[in-house]
């Protein structure tokens, strides 16, 4: 296993309260206050993936936000602005989550096609029940489908579980989108999901939220290690890091990981 790319997710360190999570911060959809707050969250995580690359080489990322952002007029246009001008940059992975997907399905296949030509690709996040709404689809923009986390938590000991993870695998492979099992945390689920055939897999069992810095470090710990380093490797070989982006103090950011299946 190794690490193939990082996950901003939004913090906020309060002198008081310590780590704030995003339940507790982000505004809703129509609050005037969400597209800053965005384009804040953007800016971050290009401005980290520039100082991971000077840490440890480029490194793949993705960022959670919501169908309206995307849904104004010159979102798409700022969004590009501030992505990395640099030959390395392989692209940005946006998260979606998967109700607003299948409730805005024509929009966020319109604006899937959109960004691919930017360099930047939609994830399905957090897909569950609803992967029934997504069959027999003409195309299918979506670079990636992620399980969500309560049908893999549990899921060594949990045949259900088990069932509508591999219908969720069979409806990625016939679209050939990439897939991550979400909530990992013990090495029996571990050994599950890679036997059922997901590409990455995220969750706890691989680490608890870190700063940038320790992310960093954890890395290139990861392509010193026995396995070659990242660039050598086949996509399908490889495992999916992610970080937690903090917008109070941006070098202190906690950060989780995601690892792929080990052959």
């Amino acid at each position: 296993m190794v690490m193939r790319g990082a996950e901003a997710l939004l913090r906020v360190r309060h002198p008081a309260w310590g780590i704030v999570p995003p339940a507790y911060l982000v505004p809703n959809d129509g609050d005037p206050r969400f597209p800053p707050l965005s384009d804040s969250v953007i800016s971050c995580a290009v401005d980290d993936w520039h100082y991971f690359f000077a840490q440890r080489g480029p490194i793949e990322t993705a960022i959670n936000l919501p169908i309206t952002f995307l849904q104004e007029p010159d979102s798409i246009s700022r969004l590009c602005k501030q992505l990395p001008d640099n030959a390395a940059f392989e692209g940005l992975i946006v998260e979606i989550n998967s109700t607003e997907i299948v409730r805005n399905l024509n929009l966020a296949k319109e604006v899937a096609r959109q960004l691919r030509s930017h360099k930047i690709a939609i994830s399905i996040d957090a897909l569950g029940a609803e992967w029934l709404s997504l069959t027999g689809l003409c195309n299918f923009p979506f670079v990636e489908i992620k399980v969500d986390r309560k049908f893999v938590t549990g899921c060594a000991e949990d045949r259900l579980k088990q069932s509508i993870c591999r219908r969720i695998l069979d409806l990625a492979d016939s679209y050939g989108a990439r897939t991550v099992a979400e909530g990992v945390e013990t090495w029996t689920d571990f050994l599950a999901v890679r036997e059922m055939g997901f590409d990455l897999a995220q969750g706890f069992l691989f680490a608890k939220p870190m700063s940038a810095q320790k992310f960093a470090q954890t890395c290139w710990a990861a392509s010193q290690a026995c396995l070659p380093p990242p660039r050598s490797l086949s996509r399908a070989e490889l495992g999916f890091a992610n970080y937690t982006g903090t917008l109070v103090d941006q070098h202190e950011q906690p950060v989780r990981l995601r690892s792929v299946r080990a052959e």
